[in-house]
């Protein structure tokens, strides 16, 4: 089965900070492309960051850029994100998805979820 599994999930205080893992399996890691959204209450999922082994890709929404970093180990098919000075505007619910060919910047682009990791920034 296609599965993706977020971990890394925390209370930090703001200009802190976290690494999130996204972990892969069911299918060949390089040739996918993983990327990570979050979702605040009562706001729209918005892509952060996504990263494409295959076609050589890297993005980052402007919000973040500049204080996240996504980076991969492909033995591991794992996918991090390093999150630094942290914000309380950063706290929401972080997901990590997956398809088969490049980075979308639409939820609907993606195939497959994982449950989510709370990340929670205390002012």
């Amino acid at each position: 089965e296609v599965q993706v599994v977020e971990s890394g999930g925390g209370l930090v205080q703001a200009g802190g900070s976290l690494r999130l893992s996204c972990a892969a399996s069911g299918f060949t890691f390089d040739d996918y492309a993983i990327a990570w959204f979050r979702q605040a209450p009562g706001k729209e999922r918005e892509l952060l960051s996504c990263f494409s082994s295959s076609g050589g890709s890297t993005y980052y929404t402007d919000s973040v850029k500049g204080r996240f970093t996504i980076s991969s180990n492909n033995a591991k098919n794992t996918v991090y994100l390093q999150m630094n000075s942290l914000k309380p505007e950063d706290t929401a619910l972080y997901y990590c998805a997956a398809n088969n060919y490049y980075c979308s910047g639409r939820v609907s682009g993606y195939d497959y979820w994982g449950q989510g990791t709370q990340v929670t920034v205390s002012s």
